[in-house]
C-alpha cells in the first residue's frame, strides 16, 4: 500500500478520535494507538509521536486535502479536539472521479442484494440503492430537504469492535473492564471472544468466561478499557454461533427451554407482524377477519417482554401463563402510576 495510502488510514481514524464523545480529547499518545491499531492491529510496525504531529500539521494546513481541518489543543483537558464540533473530513464533497467510484461500488453491491451470503446486509444494500437512485450524483442537501432516511445515532462502544474483531480471528484472550448498568465501579474480567453481534443498533461481544466456566454476553457500550493478552484459547467444541441465538428474541441467552409463545392480536397488528417478521420462528394464523394469533418458539427474555409491552393494547398474550401473568402485573404496576 503506497505511503500516501497509509497517511489518509491514519487522517481518517484521527477524525474518528476527534469526535469520539465516549473518549473527548485524545492525546497524541492516545491518536498514535489508536492509528497503529488502524493499520496493523497487535502486530506489525508502530507508528512515531512524530508522524502523528506532522499528520496534525497536514489536515490543518495542507490545502491538498481540500481541507482544513479546525484541530486545537484544549490545555485544560491536555487533548486534542475540533473547535468545530460539526467539522468531519466524511463532510466533504467529492470529486466527479470519486463519485463515479461510488456509484460503480453501489451498483456492484446492489446486484448481490438477494445473495443468501449477504442476505444480512439486505436492508442497508436496499437503503445505498435507494438513496442512490433518488439521488445519483449524491448531492444530499436538495434530497434531505423532501427525504428523511431512518438513521441511527453512532453507538457507544464501536471504537472496541476492531480490537474484538483481532482478538476473535487471532483467538486471544482480552482484559475489559465493564461496568454494568446498576454498577458505580467496573470491574476486570478476562474473557476469550468468540462473536460480535448487533441488535437494535447496539453491539456486543458473546464470549467464553472462563472464571465462570460459562457463556456471558458484554455490551460493548460498558466496556470502559480493552487489553489484549498474549495468551491464545482454543474454541469451545460445543459453540455454535447460528444455534446460539436460534430461540432467543433479542440478545439474551438462557438455558431453559424454549416455549410456545401465543399472542391475539386485531388486523392492523397482523400486517404490520406480516410485513415485518419479528423472529424466525414467528406465524401468523387467521382465527377470523377480525382476530389472528402470533406464535412464537422462543425463550421468554427481558426483550420478549418489552417488545409485547410495547404493542400495548393492540395484543393479548394468551401463553404461555407465566408470561401472561408477567405481562399482567407489568401493565398492573403500570396503570396504578397514573392513579
Amino acid at each position: 500500500m503506497p505511503a500516501n495510502k497509509y497517511a489518509l488510514i491514519r487522517y481518517r481514524t484521527i477524525d474518528r478520535c476527534l469526535r469520539n464523545p465516549a473518549r473527548p480529547y485524545p492525546s497524541k499518545e492516545e491518536l498514535r494507538l489508536a492509528c497503529e491499531e488502524a493499520l496493523y492491529g497487535s502486530d506489525g510496525d508502530r507508528i512515531s509521536i512524530s508522524t502523528i504531529e506532522k499528520d496534525l500539521n497536514a489536515m490543518r494546513y495542507d490545502g491538498a486535502l481540500g481541507y482544513h481541518a479546525p484541530i486545537a489543543y484544549h490545555r485544560d483537558e491536555r487533548g486534542y479536539h475540533y473547535e468545530d464540533e460539526a467539522f468531519s473530513i466524511d463532510n466533504l464533497q467529492l470529486n466527479e472521479e470519486e463519485l463515479e467510484s461510488v456509484r460503480f461500488a453501489a451498483r456492484t453491491l446492489v446486484q448481490f442484494k438477494n445473495v443468501p451470503l449477504f442476505a444480512q446486509f439486505g436492508q442497508a444494500i436496499g437503503k445505498i440503492d435507494d438513496r442512490l437512485r433518488m439521488a445519483p450524483n449524491l448531492e444530499t442537501e436538495p434530497l434531505n430537504a423532501v427525504v428523511q432516511f431512518e438513521s441511527a445515532p453512532a453507538s457507544r462502544g464501536s471504537e472496541f469492535l476492531t480490537p474484538l474483531l483481532n482478538a476473535i480471528q487471532g483467538k486471544n484472550s482480552v482484559e475489559i473492564q465493564y461496568r454494568k448498568f446498576n454498577a458505580e465501579q467496573s470491574d476486570s474480567t478476562i474473557i476469550h471472544p468468540y462473536l460480535l453481534k448487533e441488535y437494535r443498533n447496539r453491539w456486543y461481544v458473546i464470549a467464553w468466561n472462563p472464571g465462570r466456566a460459562a457463556y456471558r454476553t458484554y455490551g460493548l457500550d460498558r466496556i470502559e478499557q480493552i487489553h489484549e493478552r498474549s495468551d491464545v484459547f482454543e474454541m469451545n467444541a460445543d459453540f455454535d454461533a447460528d444455534q446460539l441465538f436460534l430461540h432467543s428474541f433479542g440478545i439474551s441467552k438462557i438455558s431453559d427451554q424454549p416455549q410456545k409463545v401465543r399472542v391475539r392480536c386485531n388486523r392492523l397488528e397482523y400486517e404490520y407482524l406480516l410485513a415485518q417478521p419479528v423472529h424466525a420462528s414467528q406465524q401468523l394464523i387467521a382465527i377470523d377477519e377480525n382476530t389472528y394469533e402470533l406464535q412464537l418458539e422462543v425463550w421468554i427474555t427481558f426483550e420478549l417482554v418489552q417488545f409485547l409491552l410495547g404493542l400495548g393494547a393492540a395484543i393479548e398474550v394468551l401463553e404461555p401463563a407465566s408470561l401472561r401473568n408477567q405481562m399482567k402485573q407489568a401493565l398492573t404496576d403500570s396503570l396504578n402510576r397514573y392513579l
